[in-house]
């Protein structure tokens, strides 16, 4: 980790539990249980509850160790950044060895219970996730290369993989399909971010590709990868997670992406400065939306002809 020179509150009192869950990134955590769970009930096998629930359940564990282990090693940088300044860390709540102990400590149990719950294939690919969340791209990738986001996209996308093997101890196409959905939903979503947050990652020295390439190139790449991301989720209607609920969803969303992306790829800084970033903002409040009915409709796709034979 680079020398902690930022400034931090006086931690005087200690730290409450919500300080400590708040290390475990809930907004993140939230996301990856909903995408995991998708890709365990989408499987063609089916899963006890209780085993369903605990696998579920250290899978979240393990999004939460990750979590802590980035704001461990980024507290300099949230420090500097508007977004990240009030995070436990560097609000002087929480101390960086507070946070390194809890997340090695939440990936080892993590990985050691589903391996237990599950299989040991699915707690390979949870322990490679963190690894991957914790040192490929908040040690490595963040700070070293403006296609950190894309290539760092990758461990958000894994847990519907890992929920897919929690159900058939196997990998397939299907969940390789819902991980290309995240890994191309990602960077077009986090651009937008950093469009609109203006001077954090100069501020921070992150080299995202608004500080390296500029607004107006990051504009274009917001664009082009909404296309490729367009094509692919249209394209998984007609696999064997898709059908015509997800098609219809997908068809509405994307029309609606596609626009949003345009529509940031012609306006200019003086447009965006004129109206505080308004179309930006609204195409990252799109993008959550967006990635969360795609797997909404995942998940009625696999769980309505069930529900159908239960009340024919």
């Amino acid at each position: 980790m680079t020398d902690i020179s930022y400034q931090t509150q006086t931690h005087e009192a200690e730290a409450s539990l919500g300080d400590y869950f708040a290390l475990l990134k809930p907004r993140v955590m939230s996301l990856v249980v909903f995408t995991a769970l998708v890709g365990l009930l989408a499987a063609p096998v089916s899963v006890h509850p209780v085993v369903a629930f605990a696998s579920i359940l250290f899978v979240a564990i393990g999004a939460g160790a990750s979590g802590a282990l980035n704001m461990w090693w980024d507290a300099d940088i949230d420090g500097v950044m508007k977004r990240t300044a009030k995070r436990p860390i560097p609000a002087g709540k929480v101390t960086p060895d507070e946070a390194k102990v809890l997340g090695f400590a939440l990936s080892g149990m993590s990985v050691m219970m589903l391996g237990l719950s599950a299989n040991l294939l699915a707690a390979g690919l949870l322990a490679f996730t963190i690894f991957f969340y914790a040192v490929i791209y908040s040690m490595w990738l963040k700070r070293s290369t403006p296609q950190n986001i894309v290539i760092g996209g990758a461990a958000g996308a894994f847990p519907p993989v890992i929920g897919w093997v929690i159900a058939t101890g196997s990998m397939s196409v299907e969940a390789w399909l819902m991980f290309a959905l995240i890994f191309m939903w990602t960077p077009p979503h986090f651009w937008a971010l950093a469009l609109f947050m203006k001077s954090d990652y100069d501020d921070a020295g992150v080299p995202m590709l608004t500080v390296t390439h500029g607004r107006k190139a990051t504009r274009v790449h917001i664009l082009a990868y909404t296309v490729l991301l367009v094509i692919l989720a249209l394209a998984t209607a007609f696999t064997a997670i898709g059908g015509p609920v997800y098609l219809t969803v997908s068809i509405v969303l994307n029309a609606l992406f596609l626009k949003g992306a345009f529509d940031i790829w012609r306006r200019t800084e003086a447009d965006a400065e004129y109206d505080g970033y308004r179309v930006e903002k609204a195409f990252f409040k799109l993008s959550l939306l967006y990635l969360f009915l795609h797997f909404g409709a995942i998940l009625v796709e696999a769980t309505l002809p069930a529900a159908w034979g239960m009340w024919a």
